[in-house]
């Protein structure tokens, strides 16, 4: 859409079937700008994408409606906007994104982009929006998390948003891990300490896609990501996860020559999986390795399943990327047993996300 901004285009980005169709051109820029986006804001380029990793996760499911569009100024890119719909019967949630090279800021292009986002999300009928922004390390005031779990720098993003209604609910650290001798030394000694406290439950893995045996207990566990993972007040619909929401997650990777490795611990008297930890590395083997989801199930809680899922994925992980030179992963500020098992691995905060909510009146 134009916008009536002089020199300002919304230009909505349909997603290719591939980045080799004709159109595909829009979106290959796109992924360029992204990368730059998020090296201005970390400075560094572990998250990173090549338009063939990114592809296959923004492909239409039944699960979500997605929304894009590349921001045009003076004929030029300089960032993308995004609105996200759960398809969840009476979800009414938009999560949306606006991410602007950093020279664009501050001449309304991000309020323009977010009227836009705020407008289509009341029109699809959802009443409440977040988002999430990552605030690097700053000096001066900071603002406190409701949880009473960490805190975020009174930033450019902070005030973008506090002025338009939002309000910080959560705050999730961003840590890493080197992936060195030292590092795996410490792993095999938690390992070992893990699996003696684990008595009762065994290790088992696999990458993706999962085999048909796990497919039910990986969905459970997936679905419970949503119900037992500290959200503070962030708003997430319940999700059911059968056979065929598991087989379109994992299919996001394989089309996209991604490796996740699942590393799950499974109860041996029931058969049930009750833990399970996901390490994923795209085409770039020599690159970062991102640490997704992790989860001990409620019920099996007290056995240092979480220390043991993490501990043998990544020691397993050696082999399948031993050129990757660390891990990085997220977790709310509250979630003080994931946060402990990290930090005795070696995992060290690099920096902080803010997750932000406004419900729409």
């Amino acid at each position: 859409m134009q916008n009536t901004m002089t020199g300002l285009e919304l230009r909505p980005m349909p997603v290719p079937a591939s980045v080799d169709a004709p159109v595909a051109a829009d979106f290959v820029d796109m992924v360029r700008v992204r990368n730059l986006v998020y090296r201005e804001i970390s400075g560094h380029g572990d998250n990173d994408v090549t338009p063939g990793e990114l592809l296959p996760a923004l492909q239409p499911t039944p699960y979500v409606e997605r929304l894009f569009w590349n921001v045009m100024w003076g004929g030029e890119l300089v960032g993308r906007a995004g609105l996200d719909l759960p398809l969840e019967e009476g979800s009414r949630v938009g999560l949306w994104r606006v991410e602007l090279l950093r020279a664009a800021w501050g001449r309304g292009i991000g309020t323009a982009a977010y009227e836009m986002i705020e407008r289509i999300a009341r029109e699809h009928g959802r009443t409440v929006l977040q988002t999430a922004a990552e605030h690097p390390h700053a000096e001066g005031a900071r603002i406190p998390s409701p949880t009473g779990f960490g805190s975020i720098p009174h930033d450019w993003a902070a005030r973008f948003l506090q002025n338009r209604g939002y309000r910080l609910e959560q705050v999730v650290r961003v840590s890493a891990l080197p992936l060195d001798d030292k590092t795996y030394a410490r792993l095999a000694e938690l390992c070992d300490e893990a699996r003696a406290a684990a008595d009762g439950y065994r290790v088992v893995s696999w990458t993706v896609p999962t085999p048909t045996e796990f497919v039910a207990g990986y969905g459970a566990m997936k679905a419970a990501m949503i119900t037992d993972a500290p959200a503070a007040e962030m708003e997430y619909d319940e999700e059911e996860w059968d056979a065929a929401r598991v087989a379109e997650h994992d299919r996001t990777y394989v089309d996209a020559d991604r490796t996740m490795l699942v590393t799950a611990a499974q109860h041996i008297a029931s058969g049930d999986l009750v833990a399970f930890n996901e390490l994923v590395i795209g085409t770039d083997l020599s690159a970062a390795t991102s640490q997704e989801d992790t989860l001990v199930a409620r019920a099996h809680r007290g056995h240092r399943l979480g220390m043991l899922v993490k501990c043998a994925g990544l020691l397993a992980w050696r082999d399948i990327a031993p050129a990757s030179p660390r891990v990085i992963t997220y977790n709310a500020e509250e979630n003080r047993p994931m946060l402990d098992i990290n930090e005795a691995i070696g995992f060290l905060p690099e920096s902080y996300e803010g997750e932000w909510k406004k419900e729409l009146t």
